[in-house]
């Protein structure tokens, strides 16, 4: 049986050669100020996504938070009653429109940790009935509240800052959350995401990227989150993979 011709040298690898090299020339002078546009533009993409993707967190951590601190209290009457509102919430906006009344009574009964977690409840009913300006409001007084829980105090600033991310200073969010975007605290994903794209408003893809592809490589984050962070890391030049190593710039 006649053995098959041997595979012949791709004569067509100078060429690609030479193109490959044109490219890197060309992407090596893309403007600055269109890069940074750029990534002006995909901060407004992905605002959405912020402004959304935290609404089904926060209910689902606001019912535990509320039942281990319903526990520790012997709250039982207002768990109950708690837990009949998350149903209810987790029914669509139109049941969350019926929660309010519900939730606006709990806000002032129980201890201070559960009276928080009702406002944050509330809020986000809120978000759920399009009332976007009321629960920014309410999440803003939330995190100013000495008397709740820090935990609670945390995720009201980051979720107020979701929704008026378009309307502040991107110096605001800045201040406000970088405490929280570091590895370990359990708010880094959402606190980051929103600090990078600070950055990026600012017109630091140089401090952006780091941080998204931290997040990108970060084992406690959600899943979703870290693959977004892992795409937009890419975008601006970085590399963000499974290891523990330092974030460094992508390769050429």
């Amino acid at each position: 049986m006649a053995l098959p011709p041997a595979t012949p040298a791709n004569p067509t690898k100078p060429t690609s050669d030479r193109d490959a090299a044109q490219q890197d020339v060309f992407l090596r002078e893309v403007d600055e100020a269109l890069r940074e546009q750029q990534m002006v533009d995909i901060a407004k993409r992905y605002g959405i996504i912020i402004g959304g993707g935290i609404t089904l967190l926060l209910v689902g951590l606001g019912g535990y938070l509320f039942w281990d601190h319903s526990v520790k209290q012997s709250a039982g009457e207002v768990s109950e009653r708690t837990t009949l509102v998350l149903d209810r919430l987790a029914s669509g906006p139109t049941s969350a429109g019926a929660a309010l009344g519900d939730l606006a009574a709990l806000k002032t009964e129980g201890s201070a940790g559960a009276r928080a977690n009702a406002a944050m409840l509330h809020a986000a009913a809120l978000v759920q009935t399009g009332k976007t300006d009321e629960a920014a409001r309410e999440f803003a007084a939330i995190a100013a509240n000495a008397d709740a829980p820090q935990p609670l105090r945390d995720l009201a600033a980051i979720r107020e800052l979701s929704i008026r991310f378009d309307a502040v200073p991107p110096s605001q969010v800045v201040d406000r959350l970088k405490p929280l975007a570091v590895p370990g605290n359990p708010w880094f994903g959402s606190a980051g995401e929103l600090v990078g794209m600070a950055y990026l408003k600012q017109g630091k893809p140089e401090l952006a990227g780091p941080l998204f592809a931290a997040i990108g490589k970060d084992k406690e984050v959600p899943q979703s989150l870290a693959s977004r962070m892992r795409q937009l890391a890419g975008q601006l030049g970085y590399e963000s993979g499974d290891a523990a190593a330092d974030v460094a710039p992508a390769q050429n």
